[in-house]
């Protein structure tokens, strides 16, 4: 009976030393602690208790074997910066910091350790300064979202060396300057460009021209001259959005992809008459208001089914939706 009692007297010290294969690391505890310390102690980590393992039951954190692969800090009363203790989680795979009005500062350049991140949401906080070029040695990354922030100065053309980048997502800053060249060589995939709602002007390099993008937004801004580049009768692009900036094109020249179902040409200086081949296309969504258009609206298709407010302040154009010509 004693060695039974012994046993498990011995079995149970044996459990409690060996290391739980679900508890975080002992580094990986110590970065999050740190990183919780450098926001202030926000009410919204108080799940991040020392004296529990950190792989179970911490608010935004998550792990695989024993490491923390995803870490979500969004929607609460954060201040202060990104610390730079979270290029110490190694392992990680997401990083979320989004939604905190009370974020600033900038990326820290330490965020190039992760080498393993493949999405990255910085959206909707106060970081600023310029988007740093450092940003680019995250050859993993597939998912960017750095929208809704404050950050200036121009787009880093480094950008355009990352292979598995899905999408560009910067929109709703207050960056400026022009598309980078380099932006026409891509070195993997061809992202989506979300680019709309900041200081950006000059013309679009033509370079781009070659890429079949899926979708580009580059609304709210004050690019010139031609828009050709996003349009071609053999591509795949399946939205485009060029509203509210300062583009001065032929409309009748340029050659739908037959995939376009959403097409926003409005408040630019968009001149000519409307393509026959839009009645080809299935639009859900289509505008070229405000622009310098003439000639009657093609019959056909779904271009009759669209609000006058969809044609409305051009030069001359006539016929259903609006006033027979």
């Amino acid at each position: 009976m004693k060695l039974l009692v012994h046993l498990s007297i011995f079995l149970s010290i044996l459990f409690v030393s060996l290391p739980s294969s679900y508890s975080c690391t002992p580094n990986d505890k110590n970065a999050l602690l740190q990183i919780k310390k450098s926001l202030n102690n926000p009410p919204l980590l108080s799940s991040w208790n020392p004296r529990t393992d950190c792989c179970t039951g911490w608010t935004g954190v998550e792990c695989t074997n024993r490491r923390v692969t995803a870490l979500s800090v969004s929607s609460g009363e954060v201040s202060g910066q990104i610390p730079y203790q979270i290029g110490d989680l190694l392992d990680l795979r997401t990083l979320d910091f989004s939604y905190l009005p009370h974020l600033t500062g900038n990326i820290p350049r330490t965020i190039t350790k992760l080498k393993n991140l493949n999405t990255l949401f910085f959206k909707h906080t106060s970081l600023s300064g310029p988007i740093p070029d450092y940003i680019s040695e995250l050859k993993s990354l597939t998912f960017l979202d750095l929208s809704f922030n404050q950050f200036t100065g121009p787009i880093p053309g480094s950008l355009s060396q990352m292979p598995k980048l899905e999408a560009i997502q910067v929109n709703n800053n207050k960056l400026t300057g022009s598309i980078p060249n380099s932006f026409g060589s891509f070195v993997g995939n061809v992202p989506n460009l979300y680019l709309s709602n900041n200081k950006l002007s000059g013309k679009i390099p033509e370079s781009l021209s070659k890429y079949d993008f899926n979708a580009v937004d580059l609304s709210g801004n004050g690019f010139q001259g031609d828009g050709f580049m996003f349009f071609g009768r053999n591509k795949t692009t399946v939205r485009v959005d060029l509203s509210r900036n300062m583009f001065n094109f032929d409309l009748v020249k340029v050659k739908f992809a037959r995939s376009i179902v959403s097409l926003d040409l409005s408040h630019n200086h968009i001149y000519g008459k409307i393509p026959p081949a839009l009645t080809k296309l299935h639009l859900e969504h289509f505008n070229v208001s405000n622009n310098h258009l003439c000639g009657k609206i093609p019959s056909g298709g779904l271009l009759q089914t669209f609000e006058p407010s969809a044609y409305a302040h051009n030069i001359c154009l006539c016929g259903t939706p609006l006033k027979a010509c």
